[in-house]
C-alpha cells in the first residue's frame, strides 16, 4: 500500500501509511484509536480508502472488478462477527465456503478441516447459540481458513479465548504463516512477541514502528520505562518517541 489515507467524517483515521506485507505472520500493534480496525477493514476490502493505493496479490482493490477474485483469497475475522445463531457450527463454515466459491466437491472436507484445526470437531453439529464465547470465537477463525486464503486478516483474534486456546492459536498462526500472509491486529503485546514475524506499530494514524518483536524486545531491555516484560517497555518507549515533538517519522 502506498499513500493510505482514511478518514471517518472529520477524523483523520490513517494518514500516509506505506507498507509492504509478505508471507508470514505481522503483527499490527497500537493504542485503541490508532487506525488498526481501519487498515484491517480496507485490507478486507469492507472499507473503502480516502486516498492511496493498496494491492492484494498483485490486484489494486481500488478497481472493483478485481474485488471479486480478492475476496475469493481472504480469510477475515472482523472483531465483531456476525453469524446465525440457528446454524451448527458446520452449517455457518459450508456457508463462509459457499460464499467465497469453495468448489461444492470441495466444501464438505474444508469445512471438517478448519473445524479440526480450532479444535471444534466434536461440536461440528452443535448449534452456534450452544457455544461457550471462546467457541464462537473460533468458530469466527474456522469460518476466516475455510478456504485457505493466501491472505488472513484477524482482528483482535484471542478475544475471548483462554490461556491455552491462546496458545493453541499462536501456533496455528506459526502454520498459517508459512505459506500465507497473515495480519493480526491486537493489542496484547505478547502474542505478537510469541506468534509474528514482523510488528508493524500504529499510533495516531501513521506508522511509528517496522520491524522484529526481537528488535523492539532490545528496544524494551534499553529502557526503563513501564511494562512487565522488555516487549512491552519496547512497545511503550517506540510510542513515546513517536508522540515527542518534532518526531513523526517511524521507528526503525
Amino acid at each position: 500500500m502506498t499513500g493510505l489515507h482514511v478518514r471517518h467524517r472529520k477524523t483523520v483515521a490513517l494518514d500516509s501509511v506505506d507498507l509492504a506485507l509478505g508471507t508470514g505472520v505481522h503483527g499490527l500493534l497500537g493504542p485503541n484509536g490508532a487506525g488498526k480496525t481501519s487498515l484491517i477493514r480496507v485490507l478486507a476490502t469492507v472499507a473503502e480508502p480516502s486516498g492511496g493505493r493498496v494491492e492484494i496479490l498483485g490486484e489494486d482493490i481500488g478497481d472493483h472488478r478485481r474485488r471479486g477474485a480478492v475476496r475469493r483469497q481472504l480469510g477475515y475475522l472482523p472483531q465483531e462477527f456476525g453469524y446465525y445463531p440457528g446454524f451448527t457450527v458446520r452449517e455457518f463454515v459450508a456457508y463462509v465456503a459457499w460464499l467465497k466459491e469453495l468448489p461444492a466437491a470441495d466444501t464438505p472436507a474444508a469445512v471438517e478441516r478448519a473445524v479440526e484445526r480450532v479444535g471444534l470437531a466434536d461440536r461440528i453439529d452443535a448449534k452456534i447459540k450452544t457455544l461457550s464465547g471462546g467457541m464462537v470465537r473460533r468458530v469466527g477463525i474456522a469460518q476466516a481458513i475455510v478456504n485457505e486464503p493466501r491472505v488472513l486478516l484477524f482482528d483482535e483474534p484471542t478475544a475471548g479465548l483462554d490461556p491455552e486456546q491462546r496458545v493453541e492459536f499462536r501456533e496455528l498462526l506459526r502454520r498459517l504463516g508459512a505459506s500465507a500472509t497473515v495480519i493480526v491486529s491486537t493489542h496484547l503485546v505478547e502474542d505478537v512477541a510469541a506468534a509474528c514475524t514482523e510488528v508493524t506499530l500504529v499510533d495516531g494514524g501513521r506508522v511509528a514502528y517496522r520491524g522484529t518483536p526481537e528488535t523492539l524486545t532490545a528496544l524494551g531491555a534499553a529502557s526503563d520505562g513501564p511494562g512487565d516484560h522488555p516487549i512491552e517497555r519496547g512497545y511503550t518507549a517506540v510510542l513515546r518517541a513517536h508522540r515527542a515533538p518534532g518526531r513523526r517519522e517511524a521507528v526503525r
